[in-house]
């Protein structure tokens, strides 16, 4: 399923291309072995607080929110081969292409919004 995220604090579209990851296998998968990540491109795991970089070719830059799309925690290009242990009060993460945090200006506290 393909959805669009946008920053509601700051009235930006941050993907038009998200992908939405809701079942087992897909957030198990997420983006491993993946050979590239467009610039208008995301993923969404929809549960979970913890990701790991295993088997992927690119870094990414991870958005980490709570229940309901408040921004938790950021992370900038995350590496391949990295981990990022659980984040408190976090319930999902968008993980996005590197530069995407600093492009778009998303900080801790903003408020995202998932629509189609």
């Amino acid at each position: 399923m393909m959805a669009v995220l946008i920053n509601l604090t700051k009235n930006q579209t941050i993907t038009p291309n998200l992908e939405v990851a809701r079942g087992l296998i897909d957030r198990g998968m997420g983006l491993m072995g993946r050979k590239k990540f467009g610039p208008d491109q995301g993923l969404w795991l929809t549960s979970g607080n913890s990701i790991h970089t295993h088997f992927m070719y690119f870094a990414i830059d991870c958005v980490f929110v709570d229940e309901n799309l408040k921004v938790q925690h950021l992370v900038e290009e995350k590496k391949p081969w990295g981990i990022i242990w659980p984040v408190w009060k976090a319930s999902s993460v968008f993980e996005l292409p590197a530069g995407t945090i600093r492009k778009f200006g998303i900080q801790k506290g903003d408020q995202l919004h998932v629509g189609n």
